[in-house]
């Protein structure tokens, strides 16, 4: 476990009458094909799934109720965490049969609801949020619903979230090349149930389209929960591996590191070999192997990779069982479970390679010398 900072505050008070439900159903198609096998938030990140250090947060926070709104590979989430007890927390589970957006996932979970209120949470997304600040915000301000809402450099990217003085919201804005505030909705609500409750149900329904501006045109109040805290969606290859670098180098907060915030972050039964060089937060995994020469920077390597002598590894994923060849070069790649990289390769710039394909020694690259 992390230690420190970075571990959060196990046992904190329990935040009053109120759940935690987590959005896990998504199939996490911009992760392809990482998530042909795998849920997203099951996807080793930092050595454990992703879900396990947002549980990690939830927990440290007081929340002790906790239902997962699952719906694809939704038997795994239970396989793995099962009711919780392991973890310090109570889970329930829902499945969502036919998706039914963020709005319709959330009224899918009502029924399984004990507080007043629940704090609604994005699956991928990694924060630093102060989820205690946050749900106090929400009490002192009697909200009926209030998001965290962060500032990023270039809003035109992002449907934007303008508030007043007060902190109350004000519009729900498109993307578009003049957005009228670098606030961006960040994925983490708090919801009187009885709003909640409110949301049709069975139905596909979208919180930023119908939810949130309905509730505007009805008067209700909407408040805005503003920070400058580590934020991250995890929905890309290169968001992925830059957040489970940020997780073990300690940038990003947990308190479900299975080792100690450094370089690198080692996994029991992975061999790397002491003239290779394994940087930037990467995360080798069980069974993995470094060879002789090796570089692996800002990189996860999954169970049983390995990284033959000379070869070169940067902000990549390398699939369980994958092999990258000697004096190959993969850099911001994906490569899938059980492929063969041959020697002397060269992937770059974003290429995806799916699980189990064959790629000859020096047969793919992108500089004239071989």
């Amino acid at each position: 476990m992390a230690t420190g900072a970075n571990r959060g505050t196990p046992g904190a008070q329990p935040l009053a009458d109120t759940d935690a439900v987590v959005l896990v159903g998504g199939q996490g198609t911009r992760l392809r094909p990482l998530t042909l096998s795998t849920a997203k938030p099951m996807l080793p990140t930092a050595g454990v799934p992703f879900l396990a250090h947002l549980l990690s947060r939830i927990r440290a926070a007081g929340l002790n109720h906790v239902v997962l709104g699952t719906s694809y590979r939704a038997e795994t989430f239970q396989e793995y965490f099962g009711d919780g007890s392991r973890f310090g927390i109570e889970i329930d589970y829902v499945v969502e049969e036919t998706p039914l957006g963020t709005g319709g996932a959330i009224r899918n979970v009502a029924d399984r609801l004990r507080g007043s209120t629940a704090m609604i949470f994005n699956g991928d997304i990694l924060s630093g949020v102060d989820l205690g600040a946050l749900w106090r915000t929400h009490r002192e301000a009697a909200a009926d619903v209030t998001l965290h809402l962060v500032r990023v450099p270039d809003p035109r990217r992002f449907g934007s979230v303008p508030t007043d003085l007060f902190g109350r919201v004000t519009a729900f804005v498109e993307k578009s090349d003049d957005p009228p505030t670098d606030q961006i909705n960040a994925g983490c609500y708090v919801f009187e149930r009885s709003v909640l409750e409110a949301i049709p149900a069975g139905r596909v329904v979208s919180v930023e389209r119908e939810t949130f501006p309905g509730l505007l045109a009805a008067g209700a109040h909407l408040h805005g929960y503003v920070d400058a805290s580590y934020w991250l969606d995890l929905g890309t290859p290169a968001a992925f591996v830059r957040g489970s670098a940020d997780l073990v180098q300690g940038l990003a907060p947990t308190a479900a590191l299975p080792g100690a915030v450094g370089v690198a972050l080692t996994l029991p039964g992975a061999v790397v070999h002491p003239e290779s060089v394994v940087e930037g937060g990467s995360t080798i995994g069980p069974g993995a192997v470094v060879g002789e020469g090796a570089r692996v920077d800002g990189s996860v390597l999954l169970d049983g990779a390995e990284i033959a002598p000379g070869a070169q590894v940067v902000r990549s994923v390398v699939g369980r069982e994958a092999v990258i060849g000697a004096g190959a070069v993969v850099t911001d790649a994906v490569i899938g479970d059980g492929v063969r990289v041959g020697a002397r390769c060269e992937l770059i710039g974003g290429i995806r390679v799916w699980p189990q394909v064959r790629i000859p020694d020096g047969s793919v690259r992108f500089s004239a010398d071989v």
